[in-house]
């Protein structure tokens, strides 16, 4: 809508560059929570295992508790490692994921506004977009482009 309006480039860029700053801190925000917990989680199994020993110390005079002591020993260890390395740090990884891929398609968004809006050839805009992919998603172009020529698809849509 700025570049409709006929808004100055510059401010049009600076206002885009601005949002994806304060997107990028935002998903910043969701990443560290979990991040936080992945880290915490193996040491609450550990003090769940030592408040587990301890209670089976305190009963050792009883051979029947010492399983049961054991065991819930045990187990708050495999929830804490659980959590941690099968929950919480592939939340966070996956977010980091997802984040650069918006991040990354914000910046192609900004790139081609931009490139529109200065008045650029079509074809020199899909090349200068065309940079910001790997090479690997660069060569299905390719493919894709190729295919719908040989079939005499109408590539105006571009």
């Amino acid at each position: 809508m700025l570049v409709v309006d006929g808004t100055d480039p510059d401010l049009v860029k600076n206002i885009l560059e601005t949002e994806l700053a304060f997107l990028e801190e935002r998903h910043k925000e969701g990443q560290s929570i979990f991040e936080t917990m992945g880290s915490l989680a193996p040491s609450y199994g550990l003090l769940g295992t030592i408040i587990g020993l301890i209670q089976m110390l305190g009963k050792l005079n009883d051979p029947s508790s010492v399983g049961p002591g054991m065991a819930v020993a045990l187990i708050t260890t495999f929830y804490g490692a659980f959590l941690a390395y099968f929950i919480f740090n592939p939340i966070a990884g996956k977010l980091k994921v997802r984040s650069r891929q918006e991040i990354l398609l914000k910046e192609i968004m900004i790139e081609g506004i931009l490139s529109i809006q200065a008045g650029e050839n079509p074809r020199i805009i899909e090349e200068k977009l065309k940079a910001f992919l790997s090479p690997e998603l660069r060569k299905s172009f390719k493919e894709k482009d190729k295919e719908s020529a040989e079939s005499g698809e109408n590539l105006a849509w571009r």
